[in-house]
């Protein structure tokens, strides 16, 4: 194929260099992030989404929508006391013939092995809405944190040395190695008992509403909703959600005290797995039922180290630091010009912190911007001192290096 000759400058040779370097750069990161897919792992759950198109051919009978009714609520309860409430915070005690039961009904959504589900969800608090997060909508997007991460290459493996506590159970541990056992006789049941209508409407449909229920607390309810209590996460509080997932809308009432059995805080915050268990804990299946303290309902109580420090750090990062140090920078060459600064490091520090007073934001300002960021809370004191003392040190390490001495 010809084409007409040109001759090229300079100019349009960097242009053509830059544009070649970008387009490698995008190309490189698409095939990163595809490379970090496992499809043929996706292939399963498609399927699962397209088998419910077969009601078409099915039909769909008033016993099939009964038992899809049924088996979503059933089985979504297996999810979140068995999976969430037992298994990945221990919230009650059952004996271990309920905990086999427990594990069966949870495995029976599908949503791979008691094991693996546990190890992922303890990661996730230990790290929630961080980079290392494994489903954060603020570091990934929505798509990824709702499905996507389940297929990551790194996300298939089980992280054995987290769930400790589970793994010394021979009968959990072969049903992690065997995950979708349960969900295989469920479906089998639901064909024997309704035919293809039973088997598709009843067993796939129920499944597919299973996931994305659950998959929802994972991406929406770190979107929409309010905070009550300050988690240093995303964490929100959402009725519907709450409504769908038999309790577990209540997010942030969760992520502010992990080890209460019940979600719902007020009485008026709809909680059906609670009610569900605090029946069985009448008939002595379940015991121990954990309960958030007062001071954590009232939102009295003091936030621990680790979560000051991270929400003071987010409070920091909110204010346009670099700015910031342009300012008093040029400040600081004003100053240096007219009265030549120590060269030693001490002093030039002193100078810089002296000039600091004026261009950071005040107390007051920081303090305003944490209570339109955060809900309340007993350590606001704690947090904003903490993020001035951050933007200070920020400041300092960008202005510093430029005023040393050549």
């Amino acid at each position: 194929m010809t084409g007409i000759p040109f001759s090229r400058n300079h100019q349009q040779e960097d242009v053509l260099a830059a544009s070649k370097q970008t387009a490698n750069a995008a190309s490189q990161e698409h095939e990163e992030f595809h490379d970090d897919i496992i499809y043929p792992a996706a292939i399963p759950f498609v399927l699962v989404h397209l088998a419910a198109f077969a009601a078409i051919w099915s039909g769909v009978t008033a016993g099939a929508l009964v038992a899809c009714v049924v088996l979503y609520v059933v089985r979504m309860f297996g999810v979140t006391a068995g999976y969430h409430r037992y298994f990945s915070h221990r919230t009650f005690k059952t004996s271990r013939v309920g905990q086999f039961l427990l594990a069966f009904l949870a495995q029976s959504s599908a949503q791979r092995g008691i094991l693996w589900w546990a190890a992922k969800h303890r990661h996730h608090h230990k790290h929630s809405d961080t980079e290392e997060d494994i489903h954060s909508p603020r570091q990934r997007g929505f798509l990824y944190s709702h499905v996507g991460w389940i297929f990551k290459r790194d996300q298939t493996v089980t992280d054995l040395a987290a769930v400790p506590d589970l793994t010394k159970y021979p009968e959990l541990v072969w049903l992690d190695r065997h995950p979708y056992v349960p969900a295989t006789v469920l479906g089998f049941a639901c064909f024997l008992l309704g035919g293809w209508s039973g088997l598709v409407v009843g067993f796939v449909w129920s499944t597919v509403l299973l996931y994305h229920g659950t998959f929802f607390i994972n991406s929406l309810a770190h979107v929409h909703g309010n905070q009550r209590y300050v988690t240093g996460d995303d964490s929100r509080n959402n009725w519907w959600l709450a409504v769908i997932t038999l309790g577990e809308g209540w997010h942030n009432n969760h992520h502010a005290y992990q080890r209460s059995t019940r979600q719902g805080f007020r009485w008026y915050e709809v909680d059906p797995t609670f009610y569900v268990l605090t029946v069985m804990a009448w008939v002595r299946l379940v015991s121990d039922l954990g309960a958030p303290p007062a001071d954590v309902v009232h939102n009295e109580r003091r936030l621990g180290r680790a979560v000051v420090e991270k929400v003071a750090r987010q409070l920091a990062a909110s204010f346009p630091v670099d700015a910031i140090a342009h300012r008093v920078h040029e400040a600081a060459l004003q100053v240096q010009h007219m009265h030549p600064i120590d060269d030693a490091r001490e002093r030039r520090a002193h100078a810089v912190a002296e000039l600091q007073h004026m261009h950071l934001p005040t107390t007051a300002e920081i303090r305003a911007a944490a209570e339109r960021m955060l809900a309340s809370t007993p350590s606001m004191d704690e947090i904003v001192a903490r993020a001035r003392d951050l933007i200070a040190e920020l400041v300092t390490a960008r202005v510093l290096p430029e005023l040393a001495p050549g």
